[in-house]
């Protein structure tokens, strides 16, 4: 896990990728963002991207690859894998069975994105701080 490195945002709503954006500014932390609007960019990326990214923050309903089909090609792809990128999701798509089905792809995260700029604020700031603390096999 590369702590410096990029937080891949894929979100299809420009609203919500301007809210969050907002919110990472805010924190002040120096991991640049990207966006994607739809799975299928974002994993082309993660394909060819000569980075490694810091970690994924994933909406479910997205348009060409969604967010568990996503996970799903990321956790069966032994190359990205070993990159040992965090995936979490970052939805308003809360219900029993998206957790689920979450959880049982190997996410590392649920999250419900918010409309309240310092809950999102707090969320982020919470998920940040974790993964910041977290060690992977990578880091040795």
């Amino acid at each position: 896990m590369n702590k410096n490195g990029e937080i891949i945002i894929i979100e299809d709503d420009a609203d919500d990728q301007f809210f969050l954006e907002e919110a990472f500014v805010s924190l002040n932390y120096s991991n640049k963002r990207v966006y994607f609007s739809d799975g299928l960019a974002a994993l082309e990326y993660l394909h060819n991207a000569n980075s490694l990214p810091f970690l994924i923050l994933s909406d479910i309903n997205l348009p060409k690859l969604n967010g568990f089909e996503l996970r799903n090609k990321l956790n069966n792809d032994a190359e990205l894998k070993l990159k040992c990128i965090p995936y979490l999701y970052f939805t308003t798509a809360l219900n029993q069975q998206a957790v689920i089905d979450a959880y049982s792809m190997s996410a590392q995260g649920f999250f419900v994105k918010t409309a309240d700029l310092d809950d999102l604020q707090d969320t982020l700031r919470v998920i940040m701080e974790y993964w910041m603390k977290c060690a992977a096999p990578n880091n040795f």
